[in-house]
């Protein structure tokens, strides 16, 4: 899915809205994860905490009446890069959430699609499809190895 320049910021302004609450200068820490729920119908962007408390809404244009069966397949990877983005930019340094905490894309039940970004204290590795290619050969290969010797 081509998305416009408009429709990647509407997506970073509204994580930029649903943040603000959490900035704050004091040692306050508030646990939760934050949510991001896309709606392949009207085209919303809803973000909301482990409360189900609305912290930002928006609507994408690209996403309104998408009919295909892997919509959310196809927003993931969208989401992910700009959450990473403002992780980089230091967006995410400042924020009185406690750590570890979780941007996670749910569906339209809030059940979790996949968890997008993981910030931790330390530089924690997830688990995704591109590093598990090839590992069940790999495994049978050792085990075959392992087994023969």
């Amino acid at each position: 899915m081509k998305m416009s320049e408009q429709s990647r910021a509407s997506i970073v302004s509204a994580l930029k809205t649903a943040l603000c609450r959490y900035t704050s200068e004091g040692d306050e820490t508030v646990v939760t994860d934050i949510h991001l729920q896309p709606n392949s119908e009207s085209g919303e962007l809803i973000i909301f905490d482990d409360d189900d408390q609305e912290l930002s809404r928006t609507i994408i244009n690209e996403w309104v009446e998408y009919e295909s069966d892997d919509f959310y397949t196809v927003v993931e990877p969208i989401l992910r890069a700009e959450v990473e983005t403002l992780k980089e930019s230091g967006k995410l340094e400042k924020l009185c959430l406690m750590k570890p905490y979780s941007f996670v894309l749910v569906d339209e039940d809030k059940e979790t699609v996949a968890e997008l970004l993981l910030v931790d204290e330390d530089d924690t590795l997830l688990l995704n499809d591109e590093l598990l290619k090839g590992l069940d050969e790999e495994l049978d290969a050792f085990l075959k190895d392992l087994l023969e010797r």
